[in-house]
């Protein structure tokens, strides 16, 4: 059966909708993908990254919307018909069959001569480096190493695009680790695009050369991880993107350098505007890494946990008004402690209305 081209230029997702009954997963998805990107769908459970993914493999029918590539419309074929790539949380292996016949498996459902089947799965064992495992079963492997097979069958067919749902939930965290420096090194060598599932900020961050950070079924900001970690658009993006501190206050005044200033709970906070702000209601977002001690720090507040963490200390503290900041800190700091927090302007966004 005939699939796509791997060498298509972009992947288009025009107002894509799924409904279950009358739950709306996917509320006109918009997007394009072009041919050697690394896209990251990131976002908490139930937002629709997987439901997204599993429309554009064929696994779900669309309510409503095209996909596209380039000028074929592929929504309306089979998954078969697609010939997309796809690598699953839980791996997916056949487990009588041998790591071999397992990365040659889509080559013989194709009817491929038995010769183009092994030069083809010796190449892809190369590529994710299991030469020499080729007969062994997927239980006489490490986690690492069934994840591997199932990214080797996945390029095998040589796919337009690979899919990769959640691949790495199920390793530890050294083997997270070095998984994600193969997955990037893989999609480097391949050339083709790459749809990668994920709820953890860091994968994205590391791996991706855009993420679409997505919630309750919409894209909420599409950017390169620079963006994302530096200038989330809204206060939920924020919060996502790791900016723990998601503190309420009202606009104060203009302050010097394009910055503004909040109150919150009585102390003044001088930040970043993102977008136009209007008096009234905002909302101050925060990293952890970026709210420290300081003798002039807005915040008065009182530890109340600490972790040490290898180079520096996390902690929580509290304001007198109950206010939850988490902090870090490069000296020691013991619970009870009274300390003053704050951070630089350009560290903390400044966003209209309440979070």
């Amino acid at each position: 059966m005939a699939t796509l081209s791997k060498d298509f230029r972009e992947l288009r997702l025009d107002h894509v909708q799924r409904d279950f009954g009358n739950f709306n997963a996917l509320k006109g998805i918009t997007l394009n993908i072009a041919r050697g990107e690394f896209v990251a769908l990131l976002g908490p459970s139930g937002c629709g990254k997987s439901t997204a993914l599993n429309c554009i493999a064929g696994l779900l029918p669309l309510t409503g919307g095209t996909i596209s590539l380039d000028d074929t419309r592929i929504d309306t074929l089979s998954p078969e018909q697609r010939g997309f790539g796809m690598v699953f949380q839980n791996y997916a292996l056949f487990p009588h069959m041998t790591v071999a016949k397992n990365v040659g498996f889509g080559l013989a459902m194709r009817g491929e001569p038995k010769a183009k089947i092994a030069a083809k799965v010796a190449e892809a064992l190369r590529l994710v480096r299991l030469d020499g495992q080729a007969e062994k079963l997927p239980g006489q492997l490490s986690g690492g190493q069934q994840q591997r097979v199932a990214i080797a069958r996945a390029i095998t067919i040589e796919p337009p695009l690979v899919m990769m749902d959640e691949p790495l939930s199920n390793l530890d965290a050294k083997l997270r680790l070095e998984m994600r420096a193969e997955i990037r090194r893989i999609h480097s060598l391949l050339g083709s695009a790459t749809i990668y599932v994920t709820h953890d900020q860091d994968e994205a961050l590391s791996l991706a050369d855009r993420i679409v950070v997505m919630r309750l079924g919409e894209v909420r900001q599409v950017g390169t991880p620079e963006e994302l970690y530096a200038r989330p658009q809204t206060p939920d993006v924020a919060e996502f993107m790791g900016y723990r501190n998601m503190l309420p206050g009202r606009l104060a005044a203009p302050a010097a350098g394009g910055r503004v200033a909040a109150e919150v709970g009585g102390a003044s906070c001088a930040g970043t505007p993102v977008g136009a702000l209007v008096p009234g209601a905002v909302t101050l977002a925060i990293r952890p890494d970026d709210l420290s001690p300081r003798d002039d720090g807005p915040f008065a507040a009182k530890v109340e946990q600490v972790e040490y963490r290898g180079r520096a200390f996390f902690g929580i503290a509290t304001t007198e008004g109950g206010a939850e900041l988490h902090f870090r800190s490069a000296d020691r700091v013991t619970p009870g402690t009274a300390l003053r927090l704050g951070a630089d302007p350009d560290r903390v966004l400044i966003y209209g209305g309440a979070s």
